[in-house]
């Protein structure tokens, strides 16, 4: 008499709290660790070219005349490689002699610690670009004069009951400010787009075979 695939399947399950089938859970082990190896690797290459772009632009920036959007884009990324690197090496942390199960699971929990502190920092990364966009600018001296100050005269010639706020016109800073808030706003949101272009394939494969031992576990 053939036998069912679900009685063959139950069978296969040692008597345990984790109910694994030792074949297929090997099969899952060696799939989860693939699949997480390959996040890491994809990880530690973004750091690594966080790293190097930040370096390059503030050398580029100081030819630019723009050091000090180099400058504040550079510390701005060197705060955020630190804070991810040491997220990293929690991750490395985890043990991979767990269960599939086990070791998804571990995964899950840092990376949805890993998406909560990258999408607080956000809202303050983007806004400091803008402000170090602003600034780069402003001051920029490749005439000699700063670029603000040059700017701010012109307006003065045209409309000079301007208002000013520590030399710079009330309205512009009411735009800067505006859009710095806009930005703190939907920092997190910005930062969750980035991280489904860069790591959305392997992290909802990841999902998908968390979501399959849960299954049959249950």
């Amino acid at each position: 008499m053939e036998r069912s695939i679900e009685n063959i399947w139950k069978e296969g399950f040692q008597k345990n709290d984790d109910l694994t089938a030792p074949k297929i859970d090997n099969l899952y082990n060696q799939k989860s660790i693939h699949i997480i190896d390959k996040f890491k690797k994809m990880f530690r290459n973004n750091l690594i070219a966080i790293v190097v772009g930040s370096f390059v632009f503030l050398i580029v920036s100081c030819f630019l005349h723009i050091p000090v959007m180099g400058a504040l884009f550079f510390l701005t990324l060197m705060v955020l490689v630190f804070i991810n690197k040491n997220l990293l090496n929690k991750l490395e942390r985890i043990d991979q002699g767990q269960n599939s199960y086990q070791y998804l699971n571990s995964f899950s929990h840092w990376i949805k610690k890993q998406i909560a502190i990258n999408k607080r920092f956000s809202s303050f990364m983007y806004p400091i670009f803008f402000l170090s966009f602003v600034l780069g600018f402003w001051f920029n001296d490749a005439e000699g004069t700063y670029l603000g100050e040059r700017l701010v005269n012109e307006i003065l010639i045209g409309f000079p009951d301007t208002y000013l706020i520590f030399g710079v016109p009330l309205i512009a800073v009411i735009i800067a400010v505006s859009i710095m808030g806009l930005l703190a706003y939907f920092g997190g949101r910005i930062y969750m787009w980035d991280l489904n272009i860069i790591y959305g394939r392997v992290l909802k494969k990841l999902d998908e075979l968390l979501t399959d031992l849960e299954s049959l576990r249950s």
